[in-house]
């Protein structure tokens, strides 16, 4: 199925941030595009941001003097939705409130030929119930775009029960005409992103209740370790406690107060106290001037080892000993269970129990670190003591990291610290998704990667890591919580007893 022609007119509903982000994509393509909104005050202004917009891409010599000329001749708005009687695809992207949106689209629908594809830009409802309510449901179909639409690259194309599939591939390659990089997924609660995404704030707000660390030294976990753009908190903050908890709330009740989507009291009581983040001036940080930035709890300075021993295979953790080398520290290896020992200190990756925990092990560990995306590139590293260790012992691992030329950071003794929960979580949830038929692997991770910036996708990651050792950290978290939140995705299950990976074939 071929994309839209540029020939075929184009209407989007709803002029705010989003809607007339869609129309500049549009007219990028070659399109004539007409934008609707209901209220003229508000369609004003959507057209000043498009001019706007492409008044600040010619004064950066982006565009050409022709080309932003020619994109706004064929920009026309009305206040009149029969003014989209003519399009050929029209594109909603009013409030998130169902009745409010079929209310509009069965208006639309009345006035469209009876080819025409109905689009709805919904994040979080389904589009299955949009469709229902409409006459011809099969032409109907969810194209989800991020904010802002013409630069982000990621459009999730979302079918409904009945979509036609020559819809979903018309979509599908009209997105990709458009420039997007477009994903299918069948309608669930959140989409791709919204769902896979959920672990990495629901995680974090969780090791933040329990007192893990602040959520500045959280943050810098996961950007300087795990290699996220972002922080969960600062990123929270960006998009608004009011957005991210609502969508946190409308995935929990869409999935029946599934419990590993379910939204923090810490969350609430930003949104309760009106702390939205930066819009408001204030979340989890401030933003009140002068900006100063935050504290992170790095660990001073401790001496560095005299001998290391690397006992048995490191697994994700392997880098760590030609770190060391290179260092100059000397390494000796020795059969063993996968421990660093570090002038007599036992030193482990976490597999998702608390070092407490471990201690009584017949191989005890008195220290724990993280995951790290690449311990080659990255500048910090979160360790965690057991309640039985000594200070010495932490001081002993701090020093080791150190001489590594990474900045350490300590963390209190919470099973499966930060990096390797988070990433365990969104690769199970990753999985669920495949085996619900909802994706595919490959577009999980497209997703992901392209539409909230994420350094790998999940199931890659996951791969890359090992699926067994995803599996453990997930096990371990469910013994240590006795919550059902932490439960191994049964394709995940079947995919470690049976040896095998995500991207096996390609490999092959």
């Amino acid at each position: 199925m071929t994309a839209l022609s540029t020939k075929v007119l184009i209407g989007v509903i709803g002029a705010g941030a989003m809607g007339s982000g869609i129309a500049q994509v549009a007219l990028n393509a070659g399109h004539r595009v007409v934008l609707h909104d209901a209220a003229s005050a508000a369609l004003e202004r959507g057209v000043d941001s498009i001019r706007a917009a492409y008044s600040r891409l010619l004064a950066k010599g982006k565009i050409s003097t022709a080309q932003h000329d020619d994109r706004l001749a064929r920009l026309t708005s009305d206040v009149d939705i029969a003014s989209l009687a003519e399009a050929g695809l029209v594109i909603e992207a009013i409030v998130e409130n169902i009745d409010i949106k079929t209310a509009v689209l069965i208006k639309l629908e009345a006035l469209l030929a009876a080819d025409a594809i109905i689009a709805t830009n919904t994040s979080s409802l389904s589009v299955t119930a949009i469709a229902a309510r409409l006459q011809r449901p099969e032409r109907v179909i969810g194209m989800h775009f991020f904010n802002p639409a013409p630069i982000l690259p990621l459009v999730e194309v979302v079918s409904g029960k009945v979509t036609s599939q020559d819809v979903v591939a018309t979509i599908f390659a009209t997105a990709q005409a458009w420039k997007k990089i477009a994903v299918h997924c069948k309608s669930t609660p959140g989409f791709i992103v919204n769902r896979v995404a959920r672990p990495f704030y629901g995680e974090a707000l969780r090791l933040l209740a329990e007192g893990a660390a602040d959520a500045a030294t959280l943050d810098a976990v996961l950007r300087e370790s795990g290699g996220f753009r972002m922080g969960a908190f600062e990123l929270m903050d960006m998009i608004g406690h009011d957005v991210n908890y609502a969508v946190t709330q409308s995935v929990y009740d869409a999935l029946f107060q599934d419990p590993r989507y379910k939204p923090s009291l810490l969350q609430k009581d930003l949104v309760d106290a009106g702390w939205l983040g930066k819009k408001t001036g204030r979340g989890f940080y401030q933003y009140a001037e002068p900006l100063v930035a935050p504290a992170v709890q790095i660990t001073a300075s401790a001496a560095v080892p005299s001998t290391v021993i690397v006992e048995g295979d490191l697994g994700p953790a392997e880098k760590l000993v030609a770190l060391a080398e290179q260092a100059g520290l000397t390494v000796t290896r020795t059969d063993g269970v996968g421990i660093l020992r570090i002038d007599g200190v036992a030193v482990a990756l976490t597999d998702g129990r608390s070092a407490t925990e471990r201690a009584n092990d017949l191989a005890p560990v008195q220290v724990l670190f993280d995951l790290a995306l690449d311990y080659d590139t990255a500048t910090l590293v979160a360790i965690a003591k057991a309640d039985q260790a000594s200070d010495h012992a932490l001081a002993v691992a701090a020093g080791f990291f150190q001489k590594l030329g990474k900045k350490v950071v300590v963390l209190d003794d919470a099973p499966g610290l930060i990096v390797m929960r988070t990433v365990a979580m969104l690769c199970n949830e990753a999985a669920e998704m495949v085996q619900q038929a909802i994706a595919t692997t490959e577009a999980v991770d497209l997703a992901m990667v392209n539409g909230v910036n994420y350094p790998r996708g999940p199931l890659a990651w996951g791969d890359a890591i090992g699926l067994t050792c995803i599996r453990n950290v997930i096990q371990n978290l469910a013994i240590s919580y006795g919550e059902d939140r932490y439960r191994v995705a049964p394709l995940l299950r079947r995919m470690t007893a049976a040896n095998r990976t995500f991207y096996a074939e390609r490999a092959r």
